[in-house]
């Protein structure tokens, strides 16, 4: 497969999200939070047939896991 990454940029729960989404074989697309220098990271993949469903898969459970944590005092 050529590599031909596209990244999607979400603001979820007051924070940005960089998401990148590969082709991993035909019709088959992985989505994961971008890795930057010095910060942590976890690779949480999602997948769906396009770049756009597998991104959107991994923005809806940000959403939702957002949504359980308390929003900082304003």
């Amino acid at each position: 497969m050529p590599t031909l990454t596209q990244r999607f940029e979400q603001e979820i729960g007051g924070h940005l999200y960089v998401i990148e989404a590969s082709p991993i074989q035909a019709n088959r697309w992985r989505a994961q939070i971008a890795r930057r220098p010095g910060m942590p990271s976890a690779l949480m993949p999602f997948y769906g047939t396009t770049a756009d469903e597998a991104a959107t898969l991994l923005v809806r459970w940000l959403t939702m896991a957002h949504r359980g944590q308390p929003q900082p005092a304003p």
